[in-house]
């Protein structure tokens, strides 16, 4: 089915299909990950999106371990520049060789990230650059965010928005300079974000791009608890409460 609907994103002024294509899943295995992937595969479900209609693709740098970002951009690369989806990606959340996974938000760390991030997509700028999680030990958001705001005023970013933050480090980032866009979790089975942060964008311009809206999978009409049952252990969903029961059950009546 085409998506046939665009919505403005918040104060960034682009146009963003109301379905995004979501590549946490092309990362493969990893500390999150989905377990084995077949990147063919992910460049194929990609250009089928693009097709459809959506034109853009989040993804962050964690994901895989920089794997989701290099698949993103063979399939970006491989289609005709005027095809071509904007690419939204996050910083914040880094590796050591060892695949030992922690946050990092110094703006050494952010700046890094943002070139490394670029290498791997195999463009010059992204369209989006997120603030993947905030980190309670790291320096303060505003230095963070300044960062960020900074890549922007350097071309390589065109647009900063947050993902996971809770009002008031909303407050406190647009105090330094305008939080472009939110990215929370929401779904039947998370609606947390409803109750605050999405009315603080509302009040502010700020555009929002939910997170696993579909609860990754569970709310799809084909999940089932045979399918949770055969979850490998290299995919997260096998080792979270979600997927088994009590929640199972009650989450799977969502569909």
């Amino acid at each position: 089915m085409a998506v046939n609907e665009f919505r403005r994103l918040g104060r960034t002024g682009l146009e963003i299909s109301s379905v995004g294509f979501g590549s946490w899943v092309t990362g493969g295995p990893g500390l999150m990950g989905w377990g084995s992937q077949s990147d063919e595969d992910s460049i194929a479900a990609i250009h089928r999106a693009v097709a459809g209609g959506v034109n853009w693709v989040d993804t962050a740098a964690v994901y895989g371990f920089g794997h989701s970002e290099t698949v993103v951009g063979r399939a970006v690369a491989a289609l005709p520049a005027a095809d071509r989806p904007l690419l939204f990606t996050k910083c914040g959340l880094v590796w050591d060789e060892n695949g030992v996974e922690s946050q990092n938000l110094t703006p050494e760390s952010i700046r890094r990230e943002c070139e490394d991030s670029l290498r791997r997509l195999g463009v010059d700028h992204v369209d989006l650059y997120q603030i993947h999680a905030p980190d309670p030990q790291g320096p303060p958001i505003e230095e963070s965010w300044g960062t960020v705001l900074e890549l922007v005023k350097e071309g390589k970013v065109r647009h900063a928005g947050v993902s996971n933050f809770d009002v008031e480090l909303l407050d406190r980032c647009e105090a330094v300079g305008p939080v472009e866009t939110l990215q929370p979790p929401l779904s039947l089975i998370n609606r947390d974000s409803a109750a605050d942060v999405i009315p603080w964008c509302a009040e502010h311009d700020t555009g929002v791009i939910v997170y696993s809206p579909m609860a990754a999978g569970l709310l799809t009409g084909t999940f089932t608890a045979e399918r949770a049952a055969a979850l490998p252990s290299d995919d997260w969903r096998s080792r979270n409460d979600e997927y088994k029961e009590p929640a199972l059950s009650r989450n799977l009546a969502l569909q």
